[in-house]
């Protein structure tokens, strides 16, 4: 795997010298790499097709140009710990290299089968319209846990389902058995990214604690929490988002959440995602693996 994954690293480095603009080059290696977890998955899925690093290249593509959006419209000064290019470069540099990678991801795709090429470019319509729906819904206090969850997959859990798919296309596996992996594993991956925005220390978020909720953006634990409130502490809850939280007021949240076990919930909710995404696939070794990595992963 990890050669394989060298392998990805070299293809995104050769997309990126194809683009024949020095200053997108230069901005691109700013960028954090992450942890690949889309590549990773069609390699996973996918080890014998030679053309699987390639599509893991052009997927790691569209999903950095989607975080440099994602930060533009967050507002967003920090990505993985580090200064986003919005923050150090504008976000009119930021949006526009975005678009320049979207681009050179969709040019790439035309020489992948129409399938494949059609079930990519219709995730990313999903993820924008799921983008735009996060904003929309950071408006409110939204109590809506499916519309929430239905936010969620389009705008994180998409393109994740339609790596897994493209990679069975690919290995001639069951395509839409190994779809529903992939979506049930990025629903489970952002569930816990809305756990660990409240759970884990500032270092190691890269950014302030309960930071989405200042933001506006009403995760499935404050969702749950607001479901067993009291009306006038429900009240006290919403109040407080989408503002700046100090010390006290982070620290009542936590304790209600403490209180009716909200973390508990959120992490059953994923784990429930996770054992009917094995169930579908079958016993999978390294399947497993990546979906017990991202239930257990602290950052």
């Amino acid at each position: 795997m990890i050669g394989m994954l060298e392998t990805v690293e070299t293809l995104i480095a050769r997309l990126i010298d194809e683009i024949d603009y020095p200053h997108a080059a230069e901005l691109f290696k700013k960028l954090s790499g992450g942890k690949r977890l889309r590549a990773r998955l069609i390699l996973t899925i996918a080890p014998e097709a030679a053309t699987a690093p390639l599509l893991g290249a052009i997927v790691e593509l569209i999903h950095a140009a989607s975080l440099l959006h994602d930060d533009v419209i967050d507002e967003a000064q920090l990505r993985r710990g580090t200064p986003s290019v919005n923050a150090t470069e504008g976000s009119k540099t930021a949006i526009m290299l975005g678009d320049i990678l979207y681009s050179k991801a969709f040019s790439s795709l035309t020489s992948f089968d129409p399938s494949i090429a059609r079930a990519v470019a219709e995730s990313v319509t999903r993820l924008s319209i799921g983008e735009m729906m996060d904003v929309s819904m950071a408006e409110s206090f939204n109590t809506d846990r499916e519309l929430y969850l239905k936010m969620l997959y389009l705008k994180t859990a998409t393109l994740i389902e339609t790596c897994a798919y493209s990679a069975a296309i690919l290995a001639g596996k069951d395509a839409q058995a190994h779809a529903t992996y992939g979506k049930n594993l990025g629903l489970a991956f952002q569930i816990v990214d809305d756990i660990l925005d409240i759970t884990a220390d500032e270092a190691t978020l890269g950014k302030p604690s309960l930071n989405d909720f200042s933001e506006g953006k009403v995760t499935l634990p404050y969702i749950d929490l607001y479901e067993r409130l009291g009306e006038e502490e429900k009240e006290r809850l919403v109040q407080s988002h989408g503002k700046v939280l100090n010390k006290e007021e982070k620290g009542w949240i936590r304790s209600k959440m403490d209180e009716f076990k909200v973390i508990e919930r959120s992490y059953e909710h994923a784990g429930a995602l996770c054992d009917e995404a094995i169930s579908v696939i079958g016993e999978n070794a390294a399947l497993r693996s990546i979906i017990e990595t991202v239930i257990k992963r602290s950052h």
